[in-house]
């Protein structure tokens, strides 16, 4: 009897390292479960969900090899190895593209066509202070003007949605978007709580990914499109203009970069209300945004290197619950709106950005 139990114990205590090790591995597993959770970006969420779940099994630990100390058993069956566990790794917070799936760049992100996406960004500014206002436009229609106040409410609503997949067997997607922004002086009361200024930009974009990195700089797509902005409005309070533009788009970790020239085509016409835009407005921007642990920090900015004119924004977006993000802007130079294209003013708005 004790000649066929000491075999079998020592096998036993052999394998009990392996117990161990399995049961340790899931509280590691909890732990990367958790720290997901705790990403307030859905992007950035379900990338860590995606690395947890495609990471590879932890190998067995190993048993007396090089390195390791060997104990002499007190039972018949030769020596036990004492393993050493190793040192559990630094938690590395994922790095997930943004881009990807917000132009469906690989076949993993594709949901066909016809399904809505986000644009530019969606926010509402409660309230939106300018240093100074624009009544020139409004006092040649009334000679009162509107009597705006300094303080109006200003929101942003985009979308885009895929026209076309993979135009011709080619990697190209044909795509509309369209954006609305609004200045709404909702807090004056004697002059009836009118919309000061609203613009319209639907466009068309096709664009093709690129996925080549150089240096530690992801370059994911590059895109043609056409956009049309107006204000809707008639006579002297009229703005409008057509451009066709170039944009280039990529990723250095945390931080996204997209710029975009343009031509205008439309400022030969002589009936035009608004030849100088491109003097104000300039020939290209570049947007940075930097994400970080579910807060957003933006770069918007514009120049005309020939007239000094431009602007600049500057946004911050908080995480408050689910897709729902504080927001604060900062607004300075010309074209905060077509009717403001060429007058310059600072403002500072604070409330809500949706993100998807």
């Amino acid at each position: 009897m004790k000649k066929h139990f000491a075999p079998c114990l020592s096998a036993m205590l052999a394998l009990f390292p392996f117990a161990v090790s399995a049961q340790e591995a899931r509280p590691e597993l909890d732990k990367d479960l958790a720290r997901c959770a705790l990403l307030a970006d859905p992007t950035e969420r379900l990338g860590c969900y995606d690395l947890v779940a495609n990471r590879p099994a932890d190998a067995p630990p190993a048993l007396a090899a090089n390195g390791t100390d060997q104990q002499q058993g007190a039972f018949p069956g030769g020596p036990l190895a004492k393993t050493v566990e190793p040192a559990a790794p630094a938690a590395v917070e994922p790095i997930v593209s943004v881009q990807v799936p917000l132009w469906e760049l690989d076949g993993d992100s594709k949901r066909g066509v016809f399904n809505f996406r986000p644009h530019r960004d969606n926010y509402l500014l409660l309230a939106n202070y300018s240093n100074s206002t624009n009544e020139a436009p409004f006092e040649e229609v009334t000679p009162s003007g509107i009597d705006s106040k300094h303080v109006e409410l200003a929101y942003q609503l985009s979308f885009k949605l895929k026209l076309m997949e993979t135009i011709a067997g080619s990697p190209v997607d044909l795509w509309f978007g369209y954006t609305q922004q609004s200045f709404w002086q909702a807090y004056n009361r004697d002059e009836s709580s009118p919309f000061r200024e609203t613009n319209y930009q639907p466009e068309i974009m096709a664009i093709a990914p690129i996925g080549k990195r150089l240096g530690g700089f992801d370059l994911r797509y590059a895109g043609l499109g056409f956009v049309h902005q107006s204000n809707g409005q008639a006579a002297t309070l009229s703005r409008s203009w057509n451009r066709l533009y170039a944009e280039v788009g990529g990723e250095y970790g945390k931080l996204g970069v997209t710029a975009r020239i343009w031509k205008r085509l439309d400022n030969s016409k002589s009936d035009n209300d608004n030849l100088d835009i491109t003097d104000f407005m300039g020939h290209g921007d570049l947007r940075l945004v930097y994400r970080d642990g579910g807060s957003e920090y933006s770069l918007l900015a514009r120049r005309n290197l020939h007239t000094d004119h431009g602007s600049l924004q500057l946004g911050w977006a908080f995480p408050l619950r689910a897709n729902l993000k504080g927001y604060v802007q900062f607004f300075s130079g010309y074209g905060q709106s077509l009717i403001d294209y060429n007058y310059s003013q600072m403002s500072l708005g604070a409330g809500f950005l949706v993100g998807f």
